[in-house]
Protein backbone atom coordinates (compact mmCIF):
# COMPACT_ATOMS: atom_id res chain seq x y z
CA UNK A 1 0.00 0.00 0.00
CA UNK A 2 1.24 3.49 -0.77
CA UNK A 3 1.67 6.35 1.65
CA UNK A 4 -0.64 8.58 -0.38
CA UNK A 5 -4.23 8.80 0.73
CA UNK A 6 -6.96 8.33 -1.84
CA UNK A 7 -8.31 11.71 -2.85
CA UNK A 8 -11.43 12.92 -4.62
CA UNK A 9 -14.63 10.92 -5.04
CA UNK A 10 -12.90 7.56 -4.56
CA UNK A 11 -12.05 8.55 -0.98
CA UNK A 12 -15.74 7.98 -0.16
CA UNK A 13 -15.85 4.43 -1.52
CA UNK A 14 -14.92 2.49 1.64
CA UNK A 15 -17.57 4.28 3.70
CA UNK A 16 -20.16 3.88 0.92
CA UNK A 17 -19.59 0.13 0.82
CA UNK A 18 -19.70 -0.12 4.61
CA UNK A 19 -22.79 2.04 5.08
CA UNK A 20 -24.95 0.72 2.23
CA UNK A 21 -23.70 -2.87 1.98
CA UNK A 22 -23.09 -2.88 -1.77
CA UNK A 23 -19.78 -2.83 -3.61
CA UNK A 24 -18.96 0.35 -5.52
CA UNK A 25 -19.01 -1.61 -8.80
CA UNK A 26 -22.67 -2.41 -8.18
CA UNK A 27 -23.51 1.27 -7.61
CA UNK A 28 -21.66 2.18 -10.81
CA UNK A 29 -23.64 -0.44 -12.73
CA UNK A 30 -26.87 1.06 -11.40
CA UNK A 31 -25.78 4.53 -12.48
CA UNK A 32 -24.77 3.32 -15.93
CA UNK A 33 -28.04 1.45 -16.51
CA UNK A 34 -30.23 4.30 -15.30
CA UNK A 35 -32.16 6.15 -18.01
CA UNK A 36 -30.96 9.37 -16.40
CA UNK A 37 -27.81 11.00 -17.77
CA UNK A 38 -27.35 14.35 -16.01
CA UNK A 39 -25.19 14.54 -12.92
CA UNK A 40 -27.72 16.09 -10.54
CA UNK A 41 -30.57 13.92 -11.84
CA UNK A 42 -28.51 10.85 -11.01
CA UNK A 43 -27.57 12.23 -7.58
CA UNK A 44 -31.24 12.93 -6.79
CA UNK A 45 -32.23 9.47 -7.98
CA UNK A 46 -29.65 7.74 -5.77
CA UNK A 47 -30.82 9.80 -2.82
CA UNK A 48 -34.56 9.28 -3.32
CA UNK A 49 -34.62 5.71 -4.64
CA UNK A 50 -31.68 4.19 -2.80
CA UNK A 51 -31.36 6.30 0.35
CA UNK A 52 -27.83 7.54 -0.23
CA UNK A 53 -26.63 10.74 1.37
CA UNK A 54 -25.81 13.66 -0.92
CA UNK A 55 -22.03 13.39 -0.58
CA UNK A 56 -21.99 9.67 -1.25
CA UNK A 57 -24.34 9.94 -4.23
CA UNK A 58 -22.37 12.86 -5.64
CA UNK A 59 -19.06 10.99 -5.30
CA UNK A 60 -20.39 7.89 -7.07
CA UNK A 61 -21.92 9.88 -9.92
CA UNK A 62 -18.87 12.11 -10.38
CA UNK A 63 -16.47 9.16 -10.45
CA UNK A 64 -18.64 7.08 -12.78
CA UNK A 65 -19.26 9.88 -15.27
CA UNK A 66 -15.57 10.82 -15.26
CA UNK A 67 -14.60 7.19 -15.96
CA UNK A 68 -17.11 6.96 -18.79
CA UNK A 69 -16.02 10.21 -20.44
CA UNK A 70 -12.34 9.20 -20.22
CA UNK A 71 -12.95 5.91 -21.99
Amino acid sequence: MTDQAVKGPASYFPSIEKKYGRPVAEWKDLIRTSPLTKHMELVGWLKSEHGLGHGHANALVAHTLAEDSAG
